[in-house]
């Protein structure tokens, strides 16, 4: 039977521990299905060298452009010209990974909102989409996304993990929601399995976070326990059992979603 066709929006490819096989990995997920990959941008030199070599496979990765809230205290004058530079190549597809995360507070709180906000206003001059990270900031972050939600283009939300009424504000405000192998955890992401049913189908993507978020229930274990893209088909039946749905239909709609949103 033919393989669904994919796409993984959220990969961290550049992590050191895909320095050994980074193009095995990519040619394992195409094997898979899935294709292309979004390689996440988390800093400026990890948003280069993402850009780079996604330009080296065009058509089957793109890359994001961004600072995520951790390394926020070490933006600096340069910045925001140095991300508007790297959008403007052909396999830059989005601002971010950008918001706040006040659960590890590597960056004081007001340097992530002032960070978070500029990113949200460059996305917004280049009618760009965000890709959003965020974990127990949700007031701020609301807040923020609200203030230039009329400008917003288009917003994913990367690996939602929180609670009915936060997916309800997101949903209410437009924003897409991004779903990864947490709901693969039978402990941690048992509430998960029952709120992705409110996600509309076309609001919805798939992500494996790589080498994160390894599904808990893989029937055979990676090496090391390191996530990659050619897992998400595992991912996806299990948003399909969740959803009532077939996983050909869930691949069809979040595959449709993440072209629409990315502009791919």
């Amino acid at each position: 039977m033919k393989k669904p066709s994919l796409i993984d929006i959220g990969v961290n490819l550049m992590h050191r521990s895909f320095h050994p096989d980074r193009d095995q990995v990519v040619a394992r997920a195409e094997a898979e299905g899935v294709s292309p990959l979004i390689l996440t941008g988390t800093h400026m030199r990890n948003s280069e060298e993402a850009a780079r070599y996604a330009a080296r496979f065009p058509g089957k990765l793109y890359s994001t452009a961004g600072i995520h809230p951790h390394d926020a205290r070490n933006c600096g004058p340069d910045t925001l010209a140095q991300l508007r530079k790297l959008a403007s190549l052909p396999s830059v597809v989005a601002i971010g990974e950008c918001g706040l995360d006040y659960n590890r507070d590597f960056s004081p709180r007001d340097v992530q909102r002032k960070w978070f906000e500029a990113q949200v206003m460059l996305a917004c001059e280049l009618r760009m989409p965000l890709f959003l990270h965020e974990r127990e900031a949700h007031a701020d972050f609301v807040r923020i996304l609200k203030t230039h939600l009329h400008r917003i283009d288009r917003a994913v939300v990367h690996c939602f993990t929180g609670s009915a009424s936060e997916l309800k504000t997101y949903l209410d405000m437009g924003l897409y929601i991004g779903i990864t192998g947490w709901i693969c955890d039978e402990r941690r992401g048992k509430h998960l399995r029952e709120l992705v049913r409110r996600i509309p189908l076309d609001r919805l993507m798939i992500e494996t976070d790589a080498p994160f978020l390894t599904p808990r229930d893989l029937p055979v274990k990676p090496a090391e326990g390191r996530n990659e893209p050619a897992f998400l088909p595992h991912i996806l039946q299990a948003v399909s059992v969740c959803v009532g749905k077939s996983a050909e239909e869930v691949a069809e709609a979040t595959t449709q979603t993440a072209r629409r949103v990315f502009g791919l």
